[in-house]
């Protein structure tokens, strides 16, 4: 599955440009024109990466990380067309993973965005441990422990725990899920995780009939719950 890239930015013409080159390289991009839109579609979309501009009207970049960062730990680059250090500096101690000045060329902030993700998915994938709620996952070793007593998982249930924990609160929808436990995504057989859902409720749950942990997201699929 293709890693989504939010950019932020007031200019449209920027947006466009950035879309079209980054998409080029594979990504999936969305958009959003100024920071109390963004915050609305970062919380939507989970994107993987934020490109973000600091001077935008409603909100800028700097509230807006100040009230994202509380949130999630989404790598951001910054766009500005300041050059002050301390607006470098303030932005990196806000959370920024790094720092573009406009003018830039594309061909760089596209190189810049390949170096950040390649560095989180190296972090992601050196941690194999998920912990959320009372249940750890640990994917290397196939082990999934609620409240310190292992479970046995099918292969399916397994993934799809692990996709649900690795991003609580973002709601999957079925494809989503179905994509993690066969590689492809089959409309018609989609509802065969209405069942593996069940099962692992009936698992890992203290009241399956009430989910604590795996919760349904109607019209659009499942999500793990963030306490």
């Amino acid at each position: 599955m293709a890693q989504t890239i939010l950019v932020v930015d007031d200019e449209i013409r920027l947006r466009d440009m950035l879309r079209v080159y980054l998409e080029k390289e594979g990504y999936r991009v969305v958009e959003a024109s100024n920071g109390r839109e963004a915050l609305i579609v970062a919380r939507y979309e989970k994107p993987d990466l934020i490109i973000l501009d600091l001077m935008m009207p409603e909100l800028g970049g700097y509230d807006f990380m100040r009230t994202y960062r509380k949130e999630a730990e989404t790598p951001v680059i910054m766009l500005t067309a300041k050059i002050e250090e301390t607006d470098k500096v303030i932005g990196l101690e806000l959370g920024a993973d790094d720092y573009v000045t406009k003018p830039f060329g594309v061909s760089e902030l596209v190189a810049r965005v390949r170096a950040v993700l390649r560095r989180v998915n190296k972090q992601d994938a050196a941690s194999s441990i998920l912990r959320v709620a009372d249940i750890v996952l640990d994917r290397a070793g196939r082990v999934v422990q609620v409240g310190g007593r292992p479970v046995d998982l099918t292969p399916s249930e397994f993934e799809i725990l692990a996709a649900l924990m690795a991003s609580p609160g973002r709601a999957f929808s079925r494809l989503d899920l179905l994509e993690r436990t066969s590689g492809d995504a089959y409309e018609g057989y989609e509802r065969t995780i209405d069942v593996h859902i069940r099962n692992l409720r009936a698992k890992i749950e203290p009241d399956p009939g009430t989910p604590q942990y795996v919760q349904t997201v109607y019209g659009m699929g499942y999500r793990f719950a963030t306490e």
